[in-house]
Parts: structure tokens; sequence; C-alpha cells
């Protein structure tokens, strides 16, 4: 069976991994030789049979019903995400030939709105492309640009990952993010590429990617070292595009008003105006 066809076996088996047996009200024992439950453990408190769960984690039942899965959804405390995640798993088509990557654009209206937003703002796409960016944004880091992938550039490049001070928690929520963006599309070229040149060059990556996290492309603070005006914290909010099938979402990033971080804010935009006269 080769990587991603056993979609759901491979976050089952994760998610098991994670939750200890003191947390479901287990005693732990001794001599355990699995870093999570066994099981035998799920089954048992998913009230279904070791053979049938076994069956589901080898990938050779691939169409539990959804009172099955919220079951073991249960047994793995999983929130509305992941829940969400898990029963989307039984909705993939079997895997056909590779995909060629489908071309996403960003809407015109939305060109428009990046330029006359006058906060940093970006539009990205299903696998965390940029596909459009205001100068203010590039002015946040150079990597917020057409072309770029986010994935890759806080990965892999070194002066993208000096930005963000808790890289750790960075890079957790930007894979958990990506995984839930692709959801089970995960026979498109774009991606196969994607994850197979992230997992060469990055352990903490594979860590990750491993780990199975889920969750929304959500809205939170960042901490971003800037070297031009020093720390500053940002709320980033990011919004889905409407009315497309392109999965694209707006990203924008804001100060809470009177802080330190809106002034240096209006200091680095102040730049970015004098560096673009200078351009002219």
């Amino acid at each position: 069976m080769t990587p991603g066809e056993n979609l759901l076996g491979e976050y089952l088996s994760a998610q098991r991994a994670r939750v200890r047996p003191a947390q479901v009200g287990l005693p732990a024992g001794r001599n355990r030789r699995v870093p999570g439950l066994r099981r035998s453990e799920v089954a048992l408190l998913a009230d279904i049979s070791a053979d049938y769960y076994l069956r589901l984690e080898q990938g050779r039942d691939r169409h539990p019903s959804a009172q099955i899965l919220e079951a073991l959804a249960r047994v793995y405390g999983l929130d509305p995400i992941g829940t969400a995640y898990l029963l989307s798993l039984t909705e993939q088509s079997p895997l056909r030939r590779r995909r060629r990557p489908h071309r996403e654009t960003v809407p015109e209206g939305i060109s428009k709105l990046l330029s006359a937003l006058q906060l940093p703002a970006f539009v990205e796409g299903r696998y965390f492309d940029v596909l459009a960016a205001n100068p203010l944004a590039t002015a946040i880091s150079p990597r917020l640009r057409p072309g770029e992938n986010r994935l890759l550039a806080v990965f892999l490049d070194p002066d993208e990952r000096a930005l963000y001070p808790d890289w750790n928690d960075t890079t957790a929520r930007l894979v958990a993010g990506f995984r839930r963006s692709v959801g089970t599309d995960t026979n498109d070229a774009r991606f196969i590429e994607l994850v197979g040149e992230l997992s060469l060059m990055s352990d903490r990556f594979r860590v990750l990617w491993a780990q199975q996290d889920v969750q929304a492309r959500q809205s939170w603070p960042v901490t971003i070292a800037h070297p031009l005006v020093g720390e500053l914290t940002l709320n980033r909010e990011k919004l889905v595009i409407g009315d497309t099938t392109q999965a694209l979402v707006l990203a924008i990033y804001h100060p809470d008003s009177g802080t330190d971080s809106a002034d240096k804010l209006a200091l680095l935009a102040s730049y970015t105006v004098t560096d673009s006269f200078a351009d002219q």
C-alpha cells in the first residue's frame, strides 16, 4: 500500500499513539510496548470488536459508519474540526493517476482590495502558495510575495524562520492548517511535490506531518522579530474568499490599536512608502 492510500488508517493510528491510558480512565500498567493505547483498548472504549478496529487501521475496511467514527472520535478526544476531518476520510475516492496541478487565480475584486488595504495582506491557495500580496505584506517578509510558498519559506528559509521567535508553535499550526486545507485531495501533483520536498529537507516537518494534527486555517496573534522595526505582535485573520471553488484565503495582519506594535507597523508602512517613491 503506497503512502497516502490509507488516510483513514494512518489518522486513526496517529491518534491512538497520542492518547495515554490515564486520559481515558485506564491503568497505565507495566511493560507497555506502545506509546499510547492498545488497539484492543480503543475497540473496548468504542464498543466495537478488536478485529474490526484492526481492519480499519490496516485499510481493509474503508467504509465504517458515521456512528463508529464518532465513537472513535470520542475515545480520542477529537474536537469538532478533528471529528469532521475523520468523517471526511471515508469519502475519498480510489486513487487514480496523479492529477496535474490546477491553476489558482485571484478574483479581480480581491486584487483591488489588496491594493486599497492599509494593512499587510496576501492571498494564499490550497497548498499555501502566495498568489497575491500588497507591498506592506512584503515589507513584513520578503517571502510574502507571489510565487512563494508559506510552508517552504517557514521550514526551509533561515531568514524566514528568524522572523518567528516561537517557531515551533508557528510550524505546528501551519502544518495542522495545511492538512485541513488539503483534506483528502492528496493525489494532486502539487501536493505530492510539496510534501515530498519538505519531508526530505525538514526533520521538523516530518515529525509534525506524522502527528496528523488537523485544525482550521484559523486566526491567531503572531509575534514577528522584524529586522527593521523590532519585535511586534499582530493579529492574523484568515478569511475564506467567497464564491470560489479554489479554497483561497485572504490573510490580513493588524495590530491592537494604541500599542507599541501599532506604532512599529506605521513606521514600517512609512518605510514602504518611501521606498516606493525612491523606485519611481
